[in-house]
C-alpha cells in the first residue's frame, strides 16, 4: 500500500454537444464508455467517463456535456493540454485516422526528448498522442477500428498554464510528491516516481497570459490519484496546512474526492481508487445504462425526459 499520490487519477473536461462529445471519443478515438451518469450539481446534464475496460485511474478522461454552454477559451489559470500514451509506431496511424475523421492536427513537436503529436476534438479541446519514452505497458480498449497495437494506454500526463511557476511547483514538489526533471525554455517538467504512468505534469508559464474562459473545449480539473480515504485525508491535512483551502471529502459514488484550488488558479482533485466504476454494474456492461447518484433516482423518469437521447 502506498502513502503517496500515484500520479492522475483522471481530468475533467467540459463539451457542448453529448452526442458528438460521445462519437469523437468511442469511435474516433476508441475508448470506452465506462460510466453514463449525471452532474452531482445539475442532474439534467450527462457525465460521460471515458477510458480502458476497468476505467483504470490514469485512463479516465471525463466530461460534462454541457448543451448550448459555447465555446470556452484556454488561458492561464487553466490545464491546456492533456497527453496520451501510444505504442511506439502507432503516430502514423492516428495521423491517417485523424485525417479521415477531419480532425484538426498540428505538426508533431519533441518535448524532452518524446515526440507529440498535438490534435483538438471537435470542441476544441487541445489532446496530444506522445510515445513515451520508457514502455507503457498498460493496455487499451480495443475496437472494431482501432487495434491494441495503436490503442491509447491512458494519460502520459497535463499541461498547466501559468503566470507563475514557483507557487505552483511547491504545491508539486512539497505536498504532492512531484519532483522537477527538466526545462525547456518557458516549460517546465515534473514527474512522480511513485508510479510509472501518468505521471508527469508540465508547467507551461506565460507571465502576460489572459485568463481562460471554462467552457466548451476547456478543463475543469485535474484529479490526482490516491489508493485509499486514510491516505486522502492525510494529504487534506498538508494541504489545509500549507495554507490552502480545501473541501471536505465528497462521495461520489466511484471515488472519494477532495477539492482544492492551487495558487495558479487550477482546480485540484484528490480521488481515491475506491470504490471503482462495477460497484453497480459488472465488467462487462460498463456504460451500458445510466446510472443515477442515489439522490436522483426518484427523479430518474423525469431526468431521463431532459437528458439528450443518445444514438
Amino acid at each position: 500500500m502506498s502513502n503517496r499520490i500515484l500520479g492522475l487519477h483522471h481530468i475533467t473536461a467540459i463539451a457542448n454537444i453529448a452526442q458528438r462529445n460521445h462519437d469523437f471519443y468511442t469511435k474516433v478515438l476508441g475508448l470506452r464508455l465506462v460510466k453514463k451518469t449525471v452532474n452531482f450539481d445539475d442532474p439534467g446534464t450527462y457525465h460521460f467517463y471515458y477510458g480502458n475496460e476497468e476505467g483504470t485511474p490514469g485512463t479516465i478522461l471525463t466530461f460534462f456535456p454541457w448543451e448550448g454552454i459555447g465555446q470556452g477559451t484556454n488561458g492561464v489559470g487553466m490545464a491546456t493540454e492533456i497527453a496520451y500514451a501510444v505504442a511506439g509506431g502507432s503516430i502514423d496511424f492516428w495521423k491517417e485516422r485523424f485525417k479521415q475523421f477531419n480532425i484538426k492536427t498540428q505538426e508533431a513537436v519533441e518535448r524532452f526528448g518524446e515526440i507529440y503529436l498535438p490534435f483538438t476534438d471537435p470542441d476544441g479541446l487541445n489532446l496530444a498522442l506522445v510515445v513515451p519514452k520508457t514502455t507503457d505497458n498498460r493496455k487499451g480498449w480495443v475496437t472494431g477500428e482501432v487495434a491494441e497495437s495503436v490503442a491509447t494506454k491512458g494519460f502520459q500526463g497535463t499541461t498547466l498554464s501559468l503566470k507563475e511557476l514557483e507557487p505552483t511547483a511547491r504545491v508539486l514538489t512539497d505536498i504532492l510528491g512531484y519532483k522537477q526533471t527538466g526545462q525547456e525554455g518557458n516549460r517546465y517538467r515534473f514527474i512522480t516516481d511513485a508510479i510509472e504512468t501518468a505521471s508527469t505534469i508540465d508547467i507551461l508559464v506565460d507571465e502576460k497570459g489572459k485568463r481562460g474562459y471554462n467552457a466548451a473545449g476547456t478543463n475543469h480539473h485535474i484529479a490526482f490519484r490516491v489508493e485509499t480515504d486514510d491516505v486522502q485525508m492525510a494529504f487534506r491535512e498538508k494541504i489545509l496546512s500549507a495554507g490552502l483551502q480545501i473541501t471536505p471529502k465528497i462521495d461520489r459514488d466511484y471515488f472519494f474526492s477532495l477539492y482544492f484550488r492551487e495558487p495558479g488558479g487550477v482546480l485540484f482533485e484528490i480521488a481515491t481508487d475506491n470504490p471503482g466504476f462495477t460497484v453497480d454494474e459488472p465488467l462487462i456492461q460498463l456504460g451500458s445504462k445510466l446510472k443515477l447518484p442515489k439522490q436522483y433516482e426518484p427523479a430518474r423518469a423525469e431526468i431521463e425526459r431532459v437528458l439528450p437521447v443518445l444514438k
